[in-house]
């Protein structure tokens, strides 16, 4: 006769199991995490709020345009001189980098890399280049998690490794306060694996950070638009033939993303340390036109969102949309490849929202949207560019949802990102994370090197 096997031999026994260690040392990773990404937040929200008010009086001081000049001069010397010796640490989103510690083919010095890329972070996006701060507060989580790891929990190097993921996904939650987005981020774009213990852990970690970010900054969505209208059926075909520019347009970002380096390079009289003079220079006519162009931007996404409201005439507002996303997406080429720390996040939803506020217009024109609906695709521009750019369609519809505060149009937003997202895979785009590191491959080679002598 058999004998059945009772819970007792089945279940773990009661406080066995070391998952409440990590969910402890995540929820330690997770407030460190968001407090240092918390206050990044806060000086840039603060910086660039005074430029709304700074570039308004240089238009009529031109005493105080020359002071601000030599300004920029002087804060371009002193970030190349702390991005000397340290250039493939500290520029770029830092993702790459990232992604390489977790593939054993780089090791950073934490400390180093942790206040460089907030200074050096800070003085590169608070100017009002076009940079998001998602990748210095991605690289800060991961910084820091690498040092609790090292100095405080004396993890072997695997569980290091471990600490590092939940830092990510603790980074982008503080960064945009979206906790899932962060956990989804971690799986979709840096480890591509759905490891259960890690993955929860990491969402502890990214859980704790947004809770510190709410006593900064509130329980409001980071980018909350109001979306009142609901889109029919009878919109999707157009989505459909929306989605298939979306994709194109993708490819093309992510060809002159990759190709910008290799433009830079061809400057020869100009150390790639010294780069940044470029767009620290060239930003200040753009502020001058539109103080409210600089930075990221969220900002400016309201912006674009309220546009109908504020402008008048069809005629204008695409006009002014042409004109902020050719400014938008070129500056954002010439701000990434200037060897500065910034991310490209939200310079992808920026220029979602703007080819989502030119298709909403002709949607409105054409008779097919309400003007209630425009909002409905400029959100919907948003995840489904942001989704075939990074090639990470969980992510984007996630972000979008969270950043937003809306679930109202996950169908519409899934349509247009699956297909935007498969139009970018068949014309050759890659996840843009794994191109870069790519491109990167040969520098860390030399990085490596130097270390072993």
């Amino acid at each position: 006769m058999l004998k059945e096997i009772d819970a007792s031999e089945i279940l773990q026994r009661p406080f066995a199991s070391n998952f409440l260690k990590k969910i402890g040392r995540g929820i330690a990773v997770g407030l460190v995490t968001g407090l240092i990404v918390a206050s990044f937040r806060k000086i840039i929200d603060f910086t660039l709020q005074k430029l709304n008010v700074i570039y308004p009086y240089m238009q009529t001081h031109f005493w105080a345009l020359g002071g601000y000049v030599i300004g920029t001069i002087i804060l371009w010397l002193i970030m190349s001189r702390l991005l000397k010796n340290h250039l493939f640490d500290i520029v770029g989103s830092g993702v790459p980098q990232v992604e390489d510690i977790l593939h054993d083919e780089h090791w950073m010095s934490w400390w180093s890399v942790l206040w460089r890329k907030y200074i050096i972070g800070l003085m590169a996006i608070c100017p009002g280049l076009f940079l998001g701060r998602e990748g210095p507060c991605i690289q800060m989580g991961a910084a820091i998690d690498q040092g609790l790891s090292e100095k405080c929990f004396k993890s072997s190097k695997d569980e290091t490794k471990i600490m590092i993921a939940c830092g990510i996904a603790a980074g982008l939650s503080a960064a945009f306060s979206a906790p899932l987005a962060g956990a989804l981020f971690l799986i979709e774009e840096i480890t591509y694996t759905f490891e259960s213990q890690t993955w929860l852990t990491a969402l502890t970690a990214a859980i704790a950070s947004d809770i510190v970010t709410l006593l900064f900054f509130g329980t409001r969505p980071c980018m909350w638009l109001p979306v009142v209208y609901r889109l029919p059926p009878a919109t999707y075909l157009p989505l459909i033939l929306f989605g298939i520019l979306l994709g194109i347009l993708a490819w093309f970002y992510q060809y002159c993303l990759i190709n910008i380096h290799c433009w830079y390079g061809k400057i020869h009289w100009l150390p790639r340390n010294r780069r940044s003079i470029i767009p620290l220079l060239l930003v200040i006519p753009i502020g001058l036109w539109d103080a409210k162009m600089l930075g990221g931007s969220h900002v400016f996404v309201e912006v674009i969102a309220q546009l109908p409201h504020h402008v008048h005439g069809f005629k204008t507002i695409m006009f002014l949309l042409l004109a902020y996303f050719v400014i938008r997406f070129a500056f954002s080429m010439i701000s990434y490849g200037a060897a500065v720390p910034g991310g490209i996040f939200m310079p992808i939803l920026v220029l979602g929202a703007i080819l989502g506020g030119l298709a909403g217009m002709v949607m409105i024109k054409l008779g097919i949207i309400p003007a209630t609906a425009y909002i409905n695709i400029v959100i919907i521009g948003m995840a489904a560019y942001f989704g075939a750019i990074e090639m990470a369609p969980f992510t984007a519809i996630c972000l979008l949802t969270e950043m937003v505060g809306t679930i109202q149009q996950i169908l519409p937003m899934l349509l247009v990102t699956f297909i935007a997202y498969a139009v970018n895979d068949l014309l050759g785009g890659r996840p843009i994370y794994g191109a870069l590191r790519e491109q990167m491959a040969p520098q860390a080679a030399l990085e490596r090197n130097v270390q072993n002598h």
